[in-house]
């Protein structure tokens, strides 16, 4: 494809699906960043990220530094003699890594940017009940995710699509649209533009998601708690609290909008045969899977099945 060395950094399944794309599609990356291996699950092994393991499948390089301003990484990340960097889901770079190739670093960010800056932008864009989404390729600087923009395509949200499902496509199309990016800048055809030229109007933001923000507010319509749920599905979850008498919390993975008026007072649970409702402010949400604390995820028909009496929320 191209003689330009390429050094990509990364490390979930988004970035690795690009990774071997670029490969695929006979880009010169001469060597990998992630993070290091790390203990997981249970039996705390030893877990190689995503990118890592493409990385390795296909004989590349792979540093996976601690700290980004060591001198020993820098050293090695200098002699790739790349080109240009392409970073994807990775880590906050510190300047002296971001600005050392000669043609720059491209980012790949899940949104229509100047829009839902930051970590969770795909969750916050279902969260907030937008139609559309995209992918957006930009030259990393200074501040994060305000560099000047190169590529955008956009897609549509489904109305029930979680943010597990657009993650997924924004994946495939983001990958692509990293290659279309890289072919343009490198015969020099694609210049880029400063954010202030794109849809700066009431900036809305993606900050990072902690458990203590996705506990669901029934205090609100239908509509909103309906894509709360889809927007943290399937990770982190949704959750609220049953009381069973005791109190359990419950991941909530999947609900649907019945256009029923509330047929109980707001935040109160109804079920009717194998239905499980939980009025919101405006109408009655239907849940259709969840999974309380120390089970497994199931249907809501599964669940009341199972069910030992009343409960409500807690």
């Amino acid at each position: 494809m191209t003689n330009k060395r390429i050094v990509f950094m990364g490390t979930p399944e988004f970035a690795a699906h690009c990774l071997s794309t670029l490969i695929e599609q006979h880009f010169n990356v001469v060597g990998v960043v992630t993070v290091a291996d790390k203990p997981a699950g249970r039996g705390q092994q030893i877990q190689e990220s995503a990118v890592k393991k493409v990385a390795l499948a296909n004989d590349l390089p792979v540093l996976q530094p601690i700290k980004l301003k060591d001198e020993d990484f820098l050293a090695d990340l200098r002699a790739f003699e790349a080109d240009l960097f392409v970073v994807i889901a990775f880590r906050m770079l510190p300047e002296v890594v971001w600005n050392m190739p000669p043609m720059g670093s491209i980012n790949l960010h899940g949104s229509l940017l100047p829009q839902f800056r930051g970590a969770a932008p795909i969750n916050h864009a279902i969260i907030s009940g937008e139609k559309e989404s995209g992918v957006t390729t930009f030259f990393i600087e200074q501040e994060i995710d305000m560099g000047n923009i190169l590529l955008q395509e956009r897609t549509p949200i489904g109305e029930n699509e979680t943010a597990g499902e657009l993650h997924d496509r924004l994946m495939h199309i983001g990958a692509n649209l990293v290659c279309t990016t890289l072919k343009g800048v490198f015969d020099g055809t694609l210049k880029s533009k400063p954010q202030a030229e794109f849809d700066s109007n009431n900036l809305k933001h993606a900050p990072k998601i902690f458990k203590a923000d996705c506990e669901i507010n029934w205090n609100k319509s239908a509509k909103e708690v309906h894509d709360f749920v889809r927007g943290l599905s399937p990770y982190p979850a949704a959750w609220t609290t049953f009381s069973m008498p005791e109190p359990k919390t419950a991941k909530i993975f999947k609900s649907q909008k019945t256009g029923r008026k509330n047929s109980a007072k707001m935040g109160e649970v109804v079920i009717e045969k194998s239905q499980l409702f939980i009025s919101c402010t405006d109408a009655d949400l239907e849940i259709l899977e969840l999974q309380l604390e120390g089970k497994k995820r199931v249907s809501a028909e599964e669940f009341l099945r199972g069910l030992r009496g009343n409960f409500n929320l807690a």
